[in-house]
């Protein structure tokens, strides 16, 4: 059977594996983040320096390994752009704004897509600019494009829960805190059910985690926290007997549903959502009635998995309901 290392505890969505680019940098002598520029609506790299903090910085390959360790400690919140793009300039200037009103809760990372290649490879950046945060080593997809400044600081509120509830709860080294203003938030406490289900994963005992998670999805079913850490404990569990040859099976027999499921598996944990889901769609498509129940049931795990808002899932809703009827 193959050795999966597991993720994160914690239930991040979007997961993307970033550990061959940061081996990679590791290789190399690595800069320290540069202070950002471009205060105003001019190109990314041009201008005066920063509004007052080291809350806003220059990240390029060089840089990706301190930066995956820094968000460890505060969220990080990675914009990718190009001093092409003029709505990269825009999103630059409410992003940074957002960052600095979170006194030092967050710091923001402005990435050159062009002149760094491997880091915008590496968040699997489809269209500049692009917005990711990075939580505990692990990026979390938020937008593409620029969103309204009103919907941009409760989005960035729901990052810092999330990282919250990862243990990530420091601030930027040396930023200044406003005076009257807490240095890092108070963590809310988890549910009963959900620390004693994260202490069960810290264990590597996913079958009593996923007990828990579905005793607290019993008591609320709203609890949508608790539906996407289920789908995250149970992928965890069966990575842990995925052959080493799936893929091969797969290829061999793209009628098998089992090898089907495997794989798509695989493709999930790597961060290959459009993979995953392509994969599932077209062996539903072929599959008798029990395999289409198994299917399905999985599928919805992975929209769990990776966020009702993300794109990728509406267009896999709409194409597993015109499957269906």
């Amino acid at each position: 059977m193959a050795a999966v290392p597991a993720s994160p505890p914690g239930g991040l969505r979007g997961a993307i594996d970033l550990s061959p680019l940061v081996a990679r940098q590791n290789q190399q002598t690595a800069q320290p983040p540069r202070p950002a520029t471009s205060p105003g609506r001019g190109a990314p790299e041009g201008g005066g320096p920063a509004t007052g903090s080291n809350l806003v910085v220059e990240v390029g390959d060089a840089e990706f390994g301190q930066l995956i360790e820094l968000s460890r400690t505060v969220p990080v919140i990675v914009a990718l752009v190009a001093t092409w793009s003029t709505p990269s300039q825009d999103l630059v200037v409410i992003l940074r704004d957002a960052v600095e009103a979170a006194a030092g809760r967050l710091l923001l990372a402005i990435v050159d897509s062009d002149a760094n290649p491997q880091v915008a490879a590496a968040f699997q950046a489809q269209s500049i600019p692009t917005t990711v945060a990075v939580i505990a080593g692990s990026p979390v997809p938020l937008f593409a494009g620029v969103v309204p400044e009103q919907q941009l600081a409760p989005l960035l509120e729901q990052v810092l829960e999330l990282a919250v509830q990862n243990g990530v709860t420091g601030v930027v080294p040396g930023a200044a805190v406003q005076e009257g203003e807490p240095a890092e938030p108070e963590p809310a406490p988890l549910p009963p059910l959900h620390q004693e289900a994260y202490a069960a994963i810290e264990q590597q005992d996913y079958a009593e985690a996923a007990r828990l998670f579905r005793t607290a999805i019993a008591q609320d079913p709203r609890d949508v926290a608790a539906v996407a850490a289920l789908a995250q404990v149970e992928l965890l569990d069966r990575l842990r007997t995925v052959p080493e040859d799936a893929r091969a099976i797969a290829a061999g027999d793209p009628k098998d549903a089992k090898a089907a499921l495997a794989v798509a598996d695989l493709d999930i944990a790597g961060g290959h959502v459009d993979d995953a889901f392509d994969r599932l769609l077209d062996a539903f498509a072929s599959a008798s009635a029990e395999d289409r129940t198994v299917i399905r049931t999985r599928l919805l795990d992975f929209f769990a998995l990776t966020g009702p808002d993300d794109a990728r899932v509406g267009a896999a809703r709409r194409r597993l309901a015109t499957l269906l009827y």
